[in-house]
């Protein structure tokens, strides 16, 4: 039990969204949300949002249209600043939420932060772990209106710079007119749409996201910290793109294996917002709540990690600029020593010459000692998954059994086959002795 947890929140018993400006200054939109814990202290993120050649003409446009949507984008950032008290009372003071609503993001807040919950040893319920508030006279949300994009041969796709949302673009650039979406440029995601075409800012749908720096020097004192749902963040980002651009739809790169708990037996999902339960979810919201206003959908939902690996290996232009590793990600780099560098290093090893991703990845990563706990947890020899967005077990597994008779020389298929045996033996013994008279 986190004994900072019951601390802070009675001395923060209440976590205040107090409201939001926005508008447009050099032809971008600029949002600021104001939240508060208490009487002394408050936060004021800002986003801007770039549009380039889909900005729409401000002069015309209703800018009271996006009220609503903005609004909610408020509701999910919050989270952020919420979560370093988790105060037991969130008074929302812009609209009011009906019961079902209320309902909804609670289970998004419950689930969305099982990590969070866990790596924090917090223990409670959903009943009590917090609980809306609304000023009397507030107005209801439910009584906003919000403009409707229309089916076009457009689609927007997210590029996070990893091999899943390549696949996703390069699938659907055959059929449609593709507009990229990339939150907080890096080099990866710069690369990888210049690749695509993609090499005139003009043409990129960008959303500059600044966290408030009170924030992380509340994290430096020892507030409490830890993950929060980034896709559900998207997920209503997208509702924006959408109103802003008039495109319907907005293609997501998450598969099959996000449905997987990161702790078997438990809720506990490093990426459940990625998961198809929150993606419908999201719609079904969308559809009752936000006037069916886009269309927000996973194009890879129907395939496994192994399949979309094949697919990424058909398109070579991106193998010097992908990367999906968090820890070197400022660098532009894979680190090559953690959970998302080993996981994507295996899974692509059947479809990727093995001089290929040691070039890519700076070293031969299966040969490496050093990543036998993470291999482990991986290959589910560790009853715990990494808390990273890696495929399942399964997999995993399946991805090990294609290489073992062309890389079985390696360190960490060695270890795995020893141990993979052992466990064989042991449950063999097992069910010796359970039948035994």
């Amino acid at each position: 039990m986190n004994a900072k947890f019951d601390e802070l929140r009675e001395k923060y018993p209440v976590f205040t969204y107090e409201g939001y400006d926005y508008g447009v200054e050099n032809g971008n939109l600029n949002i600021v949300f104001r939240f508060s814990i208490g009487e002394g202290i408050t936060f004021s993120p800002k986003m801007v949002l770039s549009a380039g050649e889909h900005t729409p003409d401000w002069n015309s446009f209703d800018l009271k249209q996006l009220d609503g949507i903005v609004f909610h984008i408020g509701m999910i950032e919050l989270i952020s600043y919420w979560k370093c008290t988790c105060s037991p009372t969130i008074v929302v003071k812009p609209y009011s939420l009906t019961e079902d609503q209320q309902w909804w993001w609670r289970k998004l807040y419950w689930y969305g932060l099982g990590e969070f919950m866990y790596k924090n040893s917090i223990e409670t319920d959903h009943l009590h772990f917090l609980n809306f508030v609304f000023p009397a006279g507030t107005k209801a949300s439910s009584s906003l209106s919000y403009p409707k994009a229309q089916d076009t041969d457009s689609v927007i796709v997210p590029i996070g710079g990893g091999k899943d949302s390549v696949v996703t673009l390069e699938d659907l650039r055959r059929t449609r007119k593709v507009v990229p979406f990339i939150i907080n440029p890096r080099g990866a995601t710069l690369d990888c749409a210049r690749v695509a075409g993609f090499d005139r800012e003009e043409q990129i749908l960008v959303l500059h996201r600044q966290i408030d720096p009170k924030l992380l020097e509340l994290n430096a004192q020892g507030f409490l910290n830890g993950h929060t749902p980034f896709s559900a963040m998207l997920a209503f980002y997208s509702v924006l793109l959408s109103a802003v651009t008039g495109i319907r739809d907005v293609a997501l790169s998450n598969e099959s294996s996000a449905n997987e708990p990161t702790i078997p037996g438990t809720y506990i999902n490093h990426q459940y917002s990625k998961s198809l339960e929150f993606e419908t979810d999201f719609r079904d919201y969308v559809h009752d709540w936000m006037g069916n206003s886009n269309h927000y959908y996973s194009h890879l939902r129907p395939l496994n990690e192994l399949q979309i690996a094949e697919r990424f290996a058909q398109y070579p232009q991106y193998f010097s600029v992908f990367k999906s590793c968090n820890v070197g990600s400022k660098e532009n780099k894979w680190c090559g020593h953690c959970p998302k560098c080993l996981f994507a290093y295996i899974i692509l090893s059947p479809f990727i010459p093995d001089a290929k991703l040691q070039e890519i990845f700076g070293h031969d990563l299966l040969d490496d000692p050093t990543l036998e706990q993470t291999f482990d947890e991986l290959s589910g020899l560790s009853k715990i998954k990494p808390f990273e967005c890696v495929g399942t077990v399964r997999e995993v597994n399946e991805a090990l059994r294609r290489i073992c008779s062309t890389h079985g020389d390696k360190y960490l298929l060695k270890h795995y086959v020893n141990a993979t045996l052992a466990q064989m033996e042991d449950d063999m013994l097992e069910e010796y002795y359970n039948m035994a008279p």
